[in-house]
């Protein structure tokens, strides 16, 4: 594999590891409780992340698999994939986001970074894209979730960082970080007068 593919590929993979992180040690209501004015929860990203992958590397490259049905079960256009039903299993759907995961990587690592593809819910005049195009999509895409669910995370419990082990975060120390914040809002306070 070009090492384009691998980097692309490392970094998605990445941010995909972040977004199902996030939910490890917490209960079931925790995990899908609305945590924003819009609802935003943490197992809801991992549900719409995977049905965007589904829509942009499985649907757009026809490259199907057993999951594109899964599709079907939820009306994207109604925000039905941005939260679980109570029913929806967290196991069932951090499984269902690691295969799909893996069937666009294959994707990619398949086919060439300028195979067409047309994402069929886009308009007709600007349907018609390239893998490379949408594995960039993809990455900003799931970066962004990946935050939000960091965010999230931390105000729940206050753990941050974008994988266990390694929170790329300057200090551990409580004392540290609430003489941090202090200074933060000082200049903020500072700012507004």
């Amino acid at each position: 594999m070009d090492s384009r593919k691998s980097d692309l590929l490392r970094y998605l993979n990445e941010a995909r590891d972040a977004v199902v992180w996030k939910l490890d040690g917490l209960d079931e209501y925790t995990v899908r409780r609305p945590a924003t004015p819009t609802g935003t929860n943490l197992l809801g990203l991992v549900k719409h992340l995977t049905s965007c992958e589904l829509l942009y590397f499985a649907r757009t490259f026809d490259r199907p698999s057993a999951d594109l049905a899964y599709l079907d079960t939820f009306d994207p256009w109604e925000n039905e994939d941005m939260w679980a039903g109570a029913d929806e299993q967290r196991d069932e759907l951090v499984a269902r986001y690691r295969r799909v995961g893996a069937h666009s990587d294959r994707i990619v690592t398949e086919l060439p970074l300028d195979t067409r593809g047309r994402v069929p819910h886009w308009p007709r005049d600007r349907a018609d894209i390239t893998l490379h195009h949408v594995v960039v999509r993809m990455l900003g895409e799931t970066h962004r979730h990946a935050g939000q669910a960091d965010v999230i995370r931390e105000g729940f419990d206050g753990a941050a960082g974008h994988r266990e082990g390694s929170s790329s975060l300057p200090s551990e120390d409580r004392a540290w970080w609430e003489r941090y914040v202090g200074r933060v809002e000082s200049a903020a306070r500072q700012a507004s007068r």
